[in-house]
């Protein structure tokens, strides 16, 4: 089977329309998280992501934008776009969000591979570095992890007492780009599809992942969108300008 990774789509409409787009043909797709939250069209991302299939887990801004987590964590930038957001989404969609379960949860119909938002052992935890990785993985005994909440593309192999991170390398800015790995190895792999509407790793172009559980391959992507559109939309939102600004940077 063929599954479409999503993560941390921040409720960018046109980053993710380029995706599904750009995207080749799947089975299933599977959402880790973060569907809303700093960009400026929350219901037509979750309606979206409705139809696309029913594989998700909640992420951070997800519960916070719903009102069932405390926004005091967030910044002032992220707060106020969690408040517009919740008073922006309609009675039904904040209902779906109230609704969306925690993670880890198995990858349906795999029993070997898992999705969560942050890390196999905490929804709410960055795996920004192997040693992380590493704790965390202690955790599961499930071989495969896709997470996100970082917005970095890439991930890491905790094989053999050791801790290896890999992120996928490619060659131009303005084009769309594949990039694929094996998961051939004997260990845990935990993997970041990369953020479909807010990048972070200096990557603006928007990412995601395709995982091929027949081939036991991954292959990520980077897909150029219209950004100045999305940053029109924020805009016109009034919500705060870094939002917007961001984007151009994958920062």
């Amino acid at each position: 089977m063929r599954f479409l990774i999503l993560s941390d789509i921040h409720s960018n409409l046109d980053a993710l329309e380029a995706v599904l787009a750009a995207a080749p043909a799947h089975d299933v797709v599977a959402n880790l998280g973060d569907i809303v939250g700093y960009g400026a069209c929350p219901n037509e991302v979750i309606d979206r992501s409705r139809e696309l299939g029913k594989i998700f887990v909640r992420g951070n801004h997800d519960k916070t934008c719903a009102g069932i987590a405390d926004i005091r964590g967030f910044n002032y930038i992220a707060a106020a776009a969690v408040v517009w957001t919740n008073h922006a989404l309609t009675p039904d969609n904040l209902e779906w969000l109230k609704a969306l379960p925690q993670g880890p949860l198995p990858l349906d119909p795999l029993t070997d591979v898992q999705v969560a938002h942050g890390s196999p052992r905490d929804e709410d935890e960055y795996l920004l570095g192997s040693d992380h990785a590493a704790d965390s993985a202690d955790n599961t005994d499930v071989p495969i992890t896709f997470f996100g909440h970082t917005h970095m593309q890439g991930g890491f192999l905790i094989t053999n007492n050791q801790e290896i991170t890999f992120k996928p390398t490619y060659k131009e800015e303005n084009e769309n780009e594949t990039w694929e790995m094996s998961l051939d190895r004997p260990g845990k792999y935990l993997i970041n599809p990369g953020s479909v509407g807010q990048p972070r790793d200096g990557d603006w172009r928007a990412g995601f992942a395709v995982f091929d559980s027949d081939t036991r391959k991954v292959k990520f992507f980077r897909v150029i969108y219209d950004v100045a559109k999305a940053q029109k939309r924020i805009r016109d939102a009034q919500l705060p300008e870094r939002l917007a600004e961001r984007l151009v940077h994958g920062r």
